[in-house]
Parts: C-alpha cells; structure tokens; sequence
C-alpha cells in the first residue's frame, strides 16, 4: 500500500457515526472485490454513505484494463477529491500508482487489487473504528454485502491470468492465476442459494482453466471429495437448484463436457466466449489461443445443445489487421451466426506489448470497421432471435416496467447487464388463451415465470406471462 504524507481533511461528521462513501468500476470480478470491502466495513461498525456529502472518506475500485476505462476512474476518483478530499484509490489502477499519483497527488492512499486489508489500514487511520466492545460488532448477513440484488451473485472462482495476450496487461495487473478451493466455492454457493440466490454467474479471467495451477487438488465438502476442475465444481453447483451461467469460457476441449450438462437440463445453455477475432494472422499477434478452429468448435457446441446461445466480444483495429482480415471476421461471423456479440476498437494499453506493434489503424477507419461489423451483427443477432416467436420461455424478473403491470426480466439466454432483456406483461393485460389471471402485483423481483414470446428484435424479447414458477432449490433456506 503507499499512503501519502498529508493531513487529511476533518471529517465532516461531528457525530459517532462513520460513514464511507464506495464507488465500484469495472468488470463483475472488481465487484466481487468490492463486496468483500463492504462486508468487512460493515462488519466493523462503518456505514455506507449514500452520496458524497454524506462520506467521511470515499473508496474507489478502479479499473485499469483498456484506456477508456483508466480515465473513467481518473475521473471518479477527481469527483470523490473535489467533494471530500479524503480518498483511497484501490483496485487494477492501483497497481500502477504512478498513474493516479501524477494525476490526483492528494489521495491518501492507494492499494492495489483484492487487497482489503490495505484498504481497512487506511480506513482506520482516517476514520478510526469504534473501540466500544458494546457498540463495535455489528451483525452482518451471512452471505455478506451483496452489490447484485438478491436473486442472483457473482462467483469469482480464480483470480490472475496465465495468458500472456499482447493487448492487455491484467497478468501485471492481478497476477498469475490463483485458483479457490472446490470446499470454499460450494460453502459460497450454498450460503448464497440458501439466502435467496437463484442465479449463480461464473467468472474468473479465464474459467476454462480453473483448478490448473493448484493441480486439480480434490477438497471435501458435505462428504465428498471434489477436484478443483471446472467441469466437476459445475455439475456441484448446478445441484444447488439455482441457475448456473458460465462467462469467460477458452474453447478447451473438456469445455464439450459443460455443453453436455447444458443439453441435460442442468446449467443454462449459454457461453460467453472471448474470441477476439478471426483472422489466424491477428491471433498470432493477440497471441490468443483456438486460432482456425473456433468454428469447427462452435459448430460441434451446437450439435451437442442446439438450444445453446453463444455471446462473443472481438477487437476491431488491432495492430496490422488488414481489410482482408477485418474480411475473415465478417465471414467467420456470417457462418458461426453467434448470438450475441460486443465489439470494441483497439484502444492502446500502457505496458501492454501491443502499443509499440507497427502497423496502426487509422481512428476512421476503426469507426467504419466497427460499424459494418455491427450491423452485420445486428442482422444475424435478429434472425436468430425470430426462431423464438411463439415459444413459452422459462424468465426471471429484474424489475417492474414504468407502466403498471409491465414486467422487466431475462430469458435463460441473458446474463445481466451485457444482453437483451425481456418485456412482459400480466395480469388484465394479457390477452392470449394461454394466459393465467395473474393478479397485478403478485409477481416479484426474482420470481421465475413462463412468457409467450410474441415480438422480438435483435437484443430483446416481447411478451406476456403465462404462469409463474415455483422456486425449488436444493438447498435448505435461510430464514429472512
């Protein structure tokens, strides 16, 4: 951690109370970070402030992958100063002090990414905690702060990364991959089903690959003894009852034995894969695996689980990428017809081997290869969505539409956040025979329902309500 010598502002409350101010950036794996920080402060007595004039000091996660993303936590972390002068910087920017220093030289203190004990040393020197044995212990919810609502949580099961591809720097960043245990996971798991969790998304930097530093050592938990492979704790976690969506997927050949359990009914058919490009030439230069056989195996995916939908993200304008290659993209994204897909325009990295690569691509013609390839992608994203119309999906609600009984949720094919959602209605505004008569207002936040899709477009799904589910998890529930 580097705390800077100054003298921190006075805190603006007079009171007891210690309330810190908590800004969160970046990808789902900072904000698992960021519930481990907010649990640990409630657990000692502080509050969370709700705005900034009502902070004593502010955190902020920052994230450092790509240019954009260093700026907006330049920003954030500039806002938090000009409102409370007392700020600590943690997260991926973190890592690379200098960055925040020589922008924002009053922060007090800057630590590095996962490094809760470093924030809380700066936290109890700036606000020190109550020493009351009386007032001190707060209770906190088992399961901890959660920063997704209830019906659904991250679960970050590695930390790091072993690739080594030339446009990103998160090996430098959060370091060599580190695998949890299979023991620890699955008591994470069920402490979140058995607080009302119906959806569990799997990440890591590259979830295909868990367990491989620590040899797939097998760890007990209820009994048994369960490798830390990423096809055995799956199958662990979709006996819990709740859904289980899997994102940050490397094509690895046991990756078909996933798809088989999707084809079973056990884990949502759906993979987020980061392929990044099509051109073998461009992924020699990425230095990313699968190059020639993304489609071979996309193709062997789906005939595995034909209900699978695959979510993809790619770089246009990376270091060299000729309009043949751009072309080989575009061609690979006709025939492999993914369902949903990002696209970003190469943005240089500092430390990255990339920025010092030849052959930069003009800002223009970035801009025009990113909109030709989302529009061809907007034309198959819709065409495969069509094959949905008039089939009864299994959704989960998110969260109440602004007209009364209009209904926000997601079908098993969308994770949130990244994809389409689906609109629906109930109630007196159902029309079709299949409809129950749901009365407005009995649907709630995370319920599981059945809706008739009548209308889509590229992202998202129309419908109405035809029955609600009931939740069945194999877990034992926690009293609330």
């Amino acid at each position: 951690m580097s705390v800077q010598e100054l003298t921190p502002p006075p805190s603006k409350n007079d009171d007891a109370i210690k309330r810190v101010g908590f800004v969160s950036l970046g990808c789902p794996k900072a904000l698992v970070d960021s519930e481990r920080i907010l649990t640990q402060l409630r657990a000692e007595g502080y509050e969370i402030a709700g705005s900034y004039e009502d902070a004593d000091t502010v955190i902020v996660n920052t994230c450092g992958f790509i240019s954009p993303a260093v700026e907006e936590s330049l920003s954030a972390i500039g806002e938090a100063l000009d409102s409370t002068g007392r700020v600590i910087v943690t997260g991926c920017l973190g890592e690379r002090p200098e960055a925040v220093q020589e922008r924002h030289p009053k922060v007090y203190a800057i630590t590095g990414s996962q490094d809760v004990d470093g924030v809380m040393n700066a936290i109890h020197t700036l606000i020190p905690p109550d020493t009351n044995p009386h007032t001190s212990l707060i209770p906190v919810p088992e399961a901890g702060i959660k920063l997704t609502p209830r019906h659904y949580s991250y679960l970050k099961i590695a930390e790091g990364c072993n690739h080594t591809c030339s446009f990103c720097i998160i090996p430098k960043l959060r370091g060599k991959q580190v695998s949890r245990d299979t023991r620890d996971l699955l008591a994470e798991a069920w402490r979140l089903v058995s607080g009302g969790c119906k959806e569990l998304l799997v990440i890591a930097q590259d979830t295909s690959a868990y367990g491989v530093d620590i040899r797939h050592r097998a760890t007990e938990f209820r009994g048994q003894e369960i490798p830390a492979h990423i096809v055995d704790l799956v199958r662990e976690l979709a006996d819990t009852g709740a859904w289980v969506r899997l994102h940050y997927i490397y094509p690895y050949p046991y990756v078909d034995k996933l798809v088989e359990l999707m084809a079973e009914g056990k884990v949502v058919p759906y993979l987020d894969v980061p392929l990044q490009h099509a051109s073998p030439k461009v992924l020699r230069r990425m230095r990313r695996p699968g190059s020639g056989k993304q489609l071979e195996t996309i193709r062997r995916w789906r005939s595995i689980c034909p209900e699978l939908v695959i979510r993809s993200t790619f770089i246009v304008g990376f270091p060299g990428e000729t309009e043949e290659d751009f072309q080989m993209l575009l061609d690979f994204l006709s025939a492999a017809e993914l369902d949903r897909v990002g696209c970003f325009t190469y943005s240089e990295v500092e430390e990255a081997d990339a920025t010092h690569f030849e052959g930069l691509v003009p800002e223009d013609v970035k801009q025009e290869r990113y909109e030709r390839l989302m529009a061809l992608q907007q034309e198959i994203s819709e065409r495969r969505m069509q094959r949905h119309i008039g089939q009864v999906i299994e959704v989960v609600i998110d969260d109440y539409n602004e007209e009364p009984g209009q209904l926000i949720g997601r079908s098993i094919w969308d994770a949130p956040d990244i994809d389409g959602n689906v609109f629906c209605v109930h109630g007196k505004l159902a029309e079709t025979k299949l409809a129950r008569k749901i009365k407005a207002g009995t649907i709630k936040i995370g319920d599981r329902v059945k809706v008739l899709v009548e209308d889509v477009d590229a992202y998202d799904i129309f419908g109405e309500v035809v029955a609600v589910l009931p939740w069945e998890p194999k877990v034992p529930q926690r009293r609330t």
